[in-house]
């Protein structure tokens, strides 16, 4: 008994599919929100003066946790967002190794903020956060666009800079990353990448 051939177009399909998969995996997640970036900047400098430079108080901390919660949310809207507008689907592979990349430092930046707030270093938060956020956005930015892991390094800069200054300054350095930092990136991504 011959033995059956394939047709050629469903090689071809089962080809096709094959390499679809393979970029799908391969590709970079460009869902960083560059507005979104802007919006959570001006929250952080709005809470700067109400937060006030860092002290050893559960009203200064409060503060900064319940803007990282806005920011989070800001975040969050604005990928779907960017998403919904660029009219392409959330690649699944992309933004999971993303999240897995990007997830780990901000856990260890939650148990270091327990492990200061509990031995008296929330003066010393500031430049916890930043570098913890700082590496969360360098690791995840490495499967992003080459201007987010930069930004993460930024990030980084001014969290070893918050850590050399007088905890004193370190509504500065909030105001300069959390601020600053995202709203300069965010205006470039936004420009560069589609918003």
């Amino acid at each position: 008994m011959p033995h059956a051939v394939d047709p050629i177009h469903a090689r071809a399909e089962e080809n096709l599919r094959y390499i679809r998969d393979a970029m799908a995996r391969a590709g970079a997640f460009t869902a960083v929100p560059g507005w979104g970036g802007v919006l959570m900047g001006a929250t952080a400098l709005a809470v700067t003066p109400l937060a006030g430079p860092p002290r050893e108080s559960a009203r200064w901390l409060a503060i900064w946790l319940g803007e990282a919660v806005v920011a989070v949310a800001i975040a969050l809207a604005a990928i779907a967002w960017k998403v919904r507008r660029s009219e392409s689907p959330l690649v699944v592979g992309p933004a999971q190794r993303f999240a897995l990349a990007y997830l780990p430092p901000l856990v260890a930046g939650m148990v270091l903020t327990a492990v200061f707030a509990t031995h008296g270093l929330i003066a010393r938060l500031p430049g916890c956060w930043l570098l913890c956020y700082g590496a969360a956005v360098t690791t995840g930015g490495a499967l992003s666009v080459r201007v987010v892991p930069i930004m993460g390094l930024s990030f980084m800069l001014d969290g070893v800079a918050a850590f050399l200054a007088p905890a004193a300054w370190g509504d500065v350095f909030m105001a300069a990353g959390f601020g600053g930092l995202h709203i300069g990136f965010g205006i470039v991504i936004a420009r560069r990448y589609g918003g």
